[in-house]
């Protein structure tokens, strides 16, 4: 009985450091960036969707994600001079669709565009907390950090961009992951 008990202890103490083991991200991704039609309803924001395809540390990827971004530039230490734009990103998450079917949650925790006139770029990056999902990210957490180069792709009647191409990685770490089952 003793035996018994020393096993059950074992695998107990084995399957929560399998859960509790940190496992590093990075994770490359392109696709599209545009105005949403989602609205998060924080003041004095605009509200931008990304949809991306990627791969990575976690298998490969689709991830959709909404943001609210402030209306007007603010001041910044380090995005200032006479072609930059700085923007706040105040809340937002998404959704990762990975190819076994799992999905994995994450919410903005901070963000900041940095908007490179002369250049025709912008410079994102985003804190995402992860919150949980489906399949194997059921009891996932951790902090992804995403970096983002945007340009302009399509322009309105206007010459004002309204779609944008994107590229960029996650990067961080994520815990609570269950291992996939084999054949």
């Amino acid at each position: 009985m003793k035996q018994i008990a020393t096993m059950a202890l074992m695998l107990n103490l084995g399957v929560a450091s399998v859960y509790a083991q940190q496992n590093p991200v990075k994770m490359s991704f392109s696709g599209t960036s545009a105005p949403s039609t989602i609205n998060l309803q924080q003041p004095n924001t605009t509200n931008d969707e990304d949809n991306f395809a990627g791969s990575g540390t976690l298998g490969q990827f689709t991830f959709r994600n909404v943001r609210a971004i402030t209306a007007s530039p603010q001041p910044s230490s380090t995005c200032s001079g006479p072609n930059l734009l700085y923007f706040s990103e105040v809340a937002g998450g998404g959704v990762f669709r990975f190819q076994d079917g799992s999905l994995l949650n994450v919410k903005l925790t901070q963000g900041s565009d940095c908007i490179d006139l002369a250049a025709q770029q912008a410079h994102c990056t985003v804190t995402f907390q992860i919150t949980g999902g489906t399949g194997r990210f059921q009891n996932a957490s951790g902090v992804l950090t995403f970096t983002e180069t945007v340009m302009p792709a399509l322009a309105d009647a206007f010459s004002n961009p309204v779609l944008f191409a994107a590229t960029g990685e996650f990067t961080g770490s994520i815990s609570r992951v269950a291992i996939e089952e084999g054949p």
